[in-house]
């Protein structure tokens, strides 16, 4: 509760504008803002102030941060902390204890001197009921906390913790760990400047300022060391002769785990912080490993770093115990299959580089391409291999031979090297060792062209994999232009279009009239369900269809969902409850097959819902009830008769 003698008057002009950029509230009219505006109060607390006690604090007011920062954590019966979460600039504490009625359902604790905007329990609670966008958002809010509480439940009993987990990769704002105004220097200034500017304030690196005052680049530790020192170049050269361009951002609001990944996507290791649209400061991959300890990115290192192919085979075994940090830590499906993309993208990258090394330059343009959960960035363990080529084969005779023998060597090879990192062969040869999938840029346009004009319903289905293609290594224009292609042509196809959503109602949601779980009666899996094939799959192909039908190049299943909600080809409801059962189900069975590899065994993906909490169970229902929503709404769209 705010003491007294720190609350204050604030001027309803800053709450107003404050409140313009913040949500839900940047939604409201000018009315109601202003007149939310004059009711706001300001409080101030110290560094480790506890604000709000767990079970004895009456709430009387909501909160919203200012500036600073505070924690939110459970303490048990024998005072074990249970770190819930941070929270930052733009963000809420109370609202729940206000809705509910009771006291504080949380201790709430500042991490640096803060200022909070407060309004009364009486002002909030007239917005919620008077306002319906207000009321949606925080209800949203209540209902993702049941999906996060069964992810909870799901860590804590399915995975055993070996270590000391940190929620700060995955609830920290990068901008929460910059400190201070970024530091710059003139882009006409010297190197040698810039080197004693960087040794006086221990830093690494310094944002380049131009005339106008605009951030135009960054020069690194790094820079010096590689464009400068090692070239032997003067050091009064200026910086914007070797500084790097441009500079790579991210939102302040983003979390520690999405900066890692961009930069470790980017191969970089300085990103710029944006706050309202202007670099306020710089985060590096060291303050993310201080702040959480271990990281990813020492994995990432050690794969970038092999001269051996043979080399690459030990370490492709470590990324399940990279998995399990990050479950541990927090993360939900979506963060960890993109960070074993990335991972596994990286071991691609370096078995292609040394087999270029080994081989020499390829003879023509060509770009390994992947497709399926590859394509998708939605790998989970030891899947499966989906790759074929795009190569630009010479017209002439010779060249045309020795182009086709050095893609066939080494499509052959690196197939081999793929399978030795622990990624089986597919058992539909859908792989680039198979010569029917070495085609150039024109060969791929007419295949998939036939498929949609004259598609055969079997072979539809066949090809399904291959619309989810990307880029994996090579000339990613050919792949772009692939796909330029596709954007264009199969909105038109209707017939094709036609055929995929039948292949999306074929799959029914495993639930009986009375909503019981159906699970296999008899067999090797007999009283389990495949969480793939019964679960995930409605949602793939859904958001394939949707995405192909109007013209969205992505290819990440909830990329696609959010794609399609901004263009409002979806209903926010729908995108909402979709995205939620989606990444319950991903999680369920990344944790499911993460046991099976712990306990030695080769990971599939049926589950026993007996193993399940009653919560679990509850969550798993409410998923498939979501396909039943996506179903019907395509059987509405494409008038498909059963």
């Amino acid at each position: 509760m705010p003491q007294k003698q720190d609350v204050h008057a604030v001027s309803p002009e800053i709450v107003l504008e404050f409140l313009k950029k913040t949500l839900p509230f940047n939604e409201l009219d000018d009315d109601t803002l202003k007149r939310l505006s004059k009711q706001c109060i300001i409080d101030f607390f110290p560094k480790k102030t506890l604000i709000f006690q767990q079970d004895t604090t009456e709430v009387t007011h909501f909160y919203i941060i200012q500036k600073g920062g505070v924690k939110t954590y459970l303490r048990d019966e024998q005072g074990k902390v249970t770190l819930k979460d941070f929270r930052g600039e733009g963000e809420y504490f109370g609202a729940l204890p206000l809705i509910r009625n009771t006291n504080a359902n949380l201790n709430v604790e500042t991490v640096e001197d803060t200022f909070c905007f407060l309004f009364s329990k009486e002002a909030f609670l007239d917005l919620l009921h008077s306002v319906p966008k207000v009321t949606t958002f925080f209800l949203r809010r209540m209902s993702e906390k049941l999906v996060r509480t069964a992810y909870k439940e799901l860590r804590q009993i399915r995975v055993s913790t070996r270590t000391e987990g940190s929620l700060y990769l995955f609830s920290a704002q990068v901008g929460a760990i910059v400190k201070g105004e970024p530091q710059v220097i003139h882009a006409e200034d010297t190197v040698q400047n810039a080197a004693i500017r960087m040794a006086q304030l221990h830093i690494g690196s310094l944002l380049v300022q131009d005339g106008n005052g605009d951030i135009i680049g960054i020069i690194t530790d790094k820079d010096l060391r590689t464009k400068v020192v090692a070239l032997g170049l003067d050091y009064q050269t200026q910086v914007k002769e070797i500084m790097s361009v441009p500079v790579h951002t991210i939102d302040s609001h983003a979390v520690c785990f999405d900066a890692l990944l961009e930069m470790m996507s980017k191969r970089i290791h300085h990103l710029g912080i944006k706050k309202q649209d202007k670099i306020a400061g710089v985060v590096t991959t060291h303050d993310i490993m201080v702040l959480q300890g271990t990281s990813p990115l020492y994995l990432f290192r050690e794969i970038m770093s092999q001269r051996r192919i043979d080399d690459l085979y030990q370490l492709s075994l470590k990324v399940p115990l990279v998995v399990r940090s990050l479950i541990e830590e927090g993360a939900k499906a979506n963060n960890i299959t993109r960070m074993i993309t990335i991972l596994n993208d990286q071991i691609l990258d370096r078995i292609l580089h040394l087999m270029i090394e080994k081989m020499g330059p390829p003879p023509a343009k060509f770009c390994f391409i992947l497709m399926g959960s590859e394509g998708r960035r939605e790998q989970t363990f030891r899947t499966d291999q989906d790759n074929a080529l795009i190569c630009e084969i010479p017209a002439d005779k010779d060249s045309r031979q020795d182009a086709e023998n050095y893609f066939k060597i080494f499509s052959e090879e690196v197939i081999e090297h793929l399978v030795q990192c622990g990624y089986p062969r597919c058992p539909g040869n859908i792989m680039a060792s198979n010569p029917d999938l070495r085609k150039d840029l024109k060969g791929w346009k007419r295949e998939f062209d036939r498929w949609m004009l004259i598609p055969d319903a079997q072979e539809v289905l066949n090809t399904t994999i291959f619309f989810d293609f990307r880029a994996g290594y090579g000339d990613k224009s050919l792949a772009e232009n692939l796909r330029s292609h596709l954007c264009e042509a199969v909105p038109r196809q209707e017939i094709f279009l036609n055929h995929l959503a039948r292949f999306c109602l074929t799959s029914r949601p495993p639930l009986s009239f009375f909503k019981n779980l159906i699970v296999e009666k008899n067999g090797e899996h007999r009283n389990r369900l495949n969480i793939k094939e019964r679960g995930l799959v409605p949602f793939v192909d859904f958001a394939r269809l949707m995405a192909l039908k109007n013209g969205i190049a992505e290819t990440n299943t909830l990329g696609r969902l959010q794609l399609l909600n901004e263009q409002r080809h979806i209903s926010q409801e729908l995108y909402t409850e979709t995205v939620e059962a989606y990444e319950f189900l991903m999680q369920l069975r990344l944790i499911h097959q993460l046991h099976m590899l712990e306990e030695g065994m080769q990971p599939n993906n049926y589950i026993n819902p007996a193993d399940l909490s009653d919560l679990e169970k509850k969550t798993l229902k409410e998923s498939f009830e979501v396909i039943r929503k996506i179903q019907s709404s395509l059987n509405q769209q494409f008038h498909i008769r059963e």
